[in-house]
């Protein structure tokens, strides 16, 4: 079954193509599925802007779409930059992350605790919309480490693991990344709703 997920982000679509091949799932990017759209994401949660993505790459498409909207809140910030935070300043992802650590400078080791949040939203075009969260804790370190992944990953430092986000290999994160914890719920809902799906056509 090919579903759209509502994103050109390569990084983004491998992470949730290697997550959901096990049901038999091909994820395509929204250029591939053809569609071209850019709602606004005027949402006040995650899962508000998770669901307007998702919505329109279905729209676009007529393929059921996957949409996620994730982000870095930091508790000393009151949960910025929260739904903010790909749009935290203008510029690179490196200039947001420099900006965070700024606006954190005088903030000790022990209040720098953070959060990864991910909303995952599907929409199908029978207008079945779900939508799943997932968290991951940890605190911002004061500098950068580490040169994996991407966004804030360098600063987000996982005390279990002993290690950020960037250090951590790719299959380790997948299975424990906020989004990796939305998508798990994600996968069990879709099996779900997929089982439902084919028996209504019999």
């Amino acid at each position: 079954m090919r579903f759209v997920l509502a994103s050109n982000n390569q990084k983004k679509k491998g992470e949730m193509s290697a997550i959901l091949q096990g049901l038999g799932i091909e994820v395509l990017s929204m250029e591939e599925a053809g569609a071209h759209t850019q709602p606004e994401e005027d949402g006040d949660t995650f899962e508000e802007n998770a669901l307007i993505k998702a919505r329109a790459a279905c729209k676009a498409s007529g393929l059921p779409a996957l949409a996620d909207d994730s982000g870095l809140a930091v508790d000393a910030l009151g949960g910025a930059p929260g739904i903010h935070s790909a749009r935290y300043c203008p510029g690179s992802d490196w200039d947001r992350l420099q900006f965070l650590l700024h606006n954190m400078k005088d903030i000790p080791r022990e209040k720098r605790g953070a959060r990864f949040v991910s909303a995952v939203a599907c929409v199908f075009p029978d207008g079945t919309e779900r939508v799943w969260r997932g968290e991951c804790p940890g605190l911002v370190l004061e500098e950068p480490q580490g040169e994996g992944g991407f966004g804030y990953d360098p600063v987000f430092y996982l005390p279990e693991y002993k290690m950020t986000f960037a250090q951590m290999p790719g299959e380790e994160k997948n299975k424990i990344s906020h989004r990796a914890r939305a998508m798990a719920k994600c996968t069990a809902g879709l099996a779900e709703e997929m089982k439902g799906k084919e028996e209504e056509k019999k």
